[in-house]
């Protein structure tokens, strides 16, 4: 008995990645759209209100593959730190605007409308939904981490993000 625990624990264990949702990648081809998921970390952020600085663009020949997607990198040393714990600078939500997790579905998140919470990146889509979402941000982390779980295995969106054009990741 205490064998077939043993083995329905590690099939569940095992089987968990299997059921984790897929990264939003756009029509770059890369997550976050090409930017550097690490170089957010050294951008200082602006307040609550105000637009943040602009993503640093990875290069292509810098690239890094997690969670079924190719994030690109400024530099090979943030490539490797990414590398160290893909976890820790991956954007939340694989992805998606933090504020439509809040509201239970998967839609683009902007990787120029960011914040760092609790050292961990949020994307959202709009400069409108950017408003929303700072009107109450614990309070919205708190509804998308409830909802997630349920729609983390939907697939991931397939929209544009609004108002956004990204060149891929520069060749150098």
């Amino acid at each position: 008995m205490k064998r077939f625990a043993l083995a329905a624990v590690a099939a569940l264990t095992l089987g968990l990645p299997a059921f984790a949702g897929e990264q939003f990648v756009d029509e770059t081809g890369y997550a976050a759209s090409g930017y550097d998921v690490v170089a957010y970390r050294s951008l200082t952020q602006a307040p609550v209100g105000e637009a943040q600085p602009a993503a640093v663009p990875g290069k292509a020949e810098i690239t890094a593959d997690y969670n079924g997607a190719t994030f690109a990198f400024a530099s090979e040393e943030n490539r490797d730190m990414f590398l160290e714990n893909p976890a820790h600078y991956a954007p939340q939500y694989d992805g998606h605007c933090a504020y439509g997790v809040s509201k239970g579905g998967k839609v683009p998140g902007n990787p120029n409308l960011w914040r760092i919470i609790d050292d961990k990146l949020y994307l959202n889509i709009t400069t409108n939904v950017v408003g929303f979402w700072e009107e109450d941000i614990p309070g919205n982390i708190t509804l998308a981490e409830g909802n997630w779980p349920e729609i983390d295995p939907a697939p991931a969106s397939t929209s544009t993000i609004p108002n956004f054009s990204s060149p891929a990741p520069a060749q150098n």
